[in-house]
């Protein structure tokens, strides 16, 4: 999928380059199914190749880390699982709330990748008086005039928009507003935020865009793309 971030997320943070940070989650999933697997070593060249990289740009991305491997044997894959845990933040526990619960906030609602990476989904709100008081994934839907008193109560850390492109930037501003200052947008909008705030910007129509142009140039001339 495409994302795209803004805010003060786009400059190097702690020396590392938002790219790095961005391979990461990557590098993570490979190694926990690494892990899962019983695989207690792995190379960096099965590791970069798992991972769609090449293995000079990973061994670059984990020395931020300070993680080096060891010459003949490779990287600890339980060792690197909590590195890269630790880097990305996720041995703490964050709490979540998903505005908009239309086909694709449902579906956000539950997935159950959020709890086993410390992400808590607390709260979700809509604006449409009909959904309150449903029930997506054991969680109650309350409306979103009350946005403002969930994100006090359940501290919440995280913003999930998943609105209208209409309703997006209100949204935003009222998060903003709370002190919530990570914001993943799923609205079809490019939102205004202040240089603390950092927005993960969703947009699955760029991707298919991207595969369309592909798609396009394999058929006008076959030969050209495969060797590209």
């Amino acid at each position: 999928m495409s994302v795209a971030l803004s805010g003060a997320g786009q400059r190097r943070r702690g020396g590392i380059s938002e790219a790095t940070v961005a391979r990461l989650p990557v590098y993570l999933r490979v190694l926990t199914g690494f892990a899962e697997s019983g695989v207690a070593t792995v190379s960096s060249e099965t590791l970069a190749a798992a991972a769609g990289v090449g293995p000079a740009k990973l061994r670059k991305d984990l020395s931020h880390l300070g993680s080096y491997g060891t010459r003949g044997v490779g990287y600890d894959v339980e060792f690197l699982v909590y590195q890269i845990s630790r880097a990305l933040g996720l041995t703490q526990h964050y709490s979540v709330v998903i505005v908009g619960v239309g086909n694709l906030g449902h579906a956000l609602a539950g997935y159950g990748g959020f709890g086993t990476r410390g992400f808590r989904v607390a709260a979700l709100v809509d604006a449409d008086r009909a959904r309150v008081g449903e029930q997506i994934a054991g969680i109650t839907v309350r409306h979103v005039d009350e946005l403002e008193a969930i994100i006090a109560e359940h501290e919440v850390s995280i913003g999930v928009i998943a609105t209208p492109a209409g309703a997006a930037q209100d949204v935003c501003d009222r998060l903003v507003a709370c002190g919530v200052t990570s914001v993943l947008n799923f609205a079809p909008v490019v939102l205004s935020v202040p240089d603390q705030v950092d927005v993960r910007k969703v947009d699955l129509s760029i991707e298919l865009q991207i595969l369309a142009f592909h798609e396009q140039r394999k058929a006008l001339d076959p030969g050209k793309e495969r060797s590209a």
